[in-house]
């Protein structure tokens, strides 16, 4: 969420920020609700001076009569603060709702674009497998080598579900253990999250209001399924002050992700590559607003190495304005590529949200004891994201017999399984 005090002292930057992320949202109303509130409380200050003000004067009088007059007049005047509180919360309940729908502002530098066609390629790491044959999509090589299994997935839980069956699912398993490995190696605390969450996360995460229709949950009991485990984390110091000298504070978490997902007939329909349910490990970092731009460079490298370790050619691209997440300020994709599908595949978006989420998590630090709470500045990453790498590893370690090799990094969590056959 946006500072209301940068709102009023920077409209015409905000405008447009919104122009080049092609977003929408009542600026127009938020700067009305402002001045209501500001004119409210004005008026509400001046009672409540007033009251105070007479309070001593009633203190001074003898007469019972002129006491009773003035604490009467004062009853009125209660009455009327006490309208114009009420008022007050009402005007605040709006604005703040409608503060929700504005998007962060894009960092300095953003490239600008409309779409990731837009988003600009930093660098490409790694030489593409060369085949000596014509390599397979993961739908041909998991069902020969029976994998993955469509049908079954469809018949328990209709369209974009799967199983994974033997290799398939320990497969899986090994590069969820490898990544949370590899994270706690490069400074990571992991934490086992709830896998359902109540609203206010959401909120606290820039995933509500704007994201409703993508997310799972269950009214009733105010039960919402995590879209990612940034949601939790981004909670974790909701409502608490740290010290200074706590951050940089880094986490790493597996959780399965849900989320409705909307795709056009005819797009992402072969495979894996989109479902309502899938796995991911995240990276997350609480950073004073100092430390975020290194922490982000960190969180980068580390996704890569990541990828490099998994033998996996990749590349980075820098989001453009318009391709960006509404809680971003800065935003990389790394993407890995997939020989069988002939595309890169996203596998990682790490993003710095500065204070944004922050804002409405009302997570702050203390530089010392006598500073007044500031906010601390979020970053978030997938570390990686499956079934994205899962297809990535398929398709780059295919052989000519229609086997899998597994990657070296892999095995550990593999025991005694170097290929998987038919």
């Amino acid at each position: 969420m946006l500072d209301i005090n940068f709102i009023r002292q920077n409209p015409e930057e905000v405008r447009a920020a919104l122009a080049l992320r092609r977003a929408e949202a009542d600026l127009e109303g938020v700067l009305a609700l402002d001045r209501e509130r500001r004119e409210l409380l004005q008026q509400t200050e001046t009672l409540k001076s007033e009251r105070n003000r007479v309070s001593k004067e009633i203190g001074r009088m003898k007469a019972a009569s002129d006491r009773e007059e003035r604490i009467a007049e004062m009853r009125s005047v209660g009455d009327r603060i006490s309208s114009l509180d009420e008022q007050v919360r009402a005007v605040e309940t709006r604005l703040r709702a409608l503060l929700l729908e504005i998007p962060n502002m894009p960092e300095p530098g953003t490239p600008l674009g409309e779409s990731d066609d837009d988003n600009v390629t930093v660098r490409e790491v790694g030489a593409r497998a060369e085949f000596d044959f014509t390599p397979k999509p993961h739908w041909e090589i998991g069902t020969e080598l029976s994998i993955i299994d469509f049908e079954r997935g469809v018949k328990l839980s209709g369209s974009r579900f799967y199983v994974l069956n033997d290799a398939g699912a320990r497969l899986q398993r090994a590069l969820i253990s490898f990544m949370l490995a590899q994270h706690a190696r490069q400074g990571y605390a992991e934490r086992y999250l709830p896998f359902m969450v109540k609203e206010i996360n959401f909120e606290a995460a820039g995933q509500l209001p704007k994201f409703v229709d993508n997310i799972y949950h269950d009214a009733e009991d105010d039960a919402w399924f995590v879209t990612t485990a940034e949601v939790p984390l981004t909670n974790l110091h909701r409502d608490e002050i740290l010290a200074a000298d706590e951050l940089p504070l880094y986490y790493t978490a597996y959780t399965p992700c849900f989320r409705r997902e909307k795709v056009a007939a005819g797009k992402d329909v072969r495979g894996i590559k989109r479902g309502h349910q899938f796995d991911k490990v995240e990276m997350y970092a609480f950073t004073r607003p100092e430390q975020s731009a290194d922490a982000l460079q960190k969180m980068v490298a580390d996704v890569e190495k990541t990828c490099a370790e998994l033998g996996l050619p990749y590349r980075v691209r820098q989001l453009c304005s318009g391709d960006l997440g509404f809680g971003s300020r800065i935003t990389y994709d790394i993407e890995a590529w997939a020989p069988g599908c002939d595309e890169w595949l996203e596998v990682s978006s790490v993003s710095n949200c500065g204070d944004f989420q922050a804002r409405r998590a009302n997570a702050r630090f203390r530089a010392n004891k006598d500073a007044k709470p500031t906010f601390v500045h979020t970053l978030n990453g997938s570390g990686l994201g499956l079934p994205r790498t899962l297809i990535a590893v398929l398709e780059n370690y295919q052989q000519a017999d229609g086997s899998v090799e597994i990657p070296e990094a892999l095995r550990p969590w593999m025991p005694g399984e170097e290929v998987i056959r038919a």
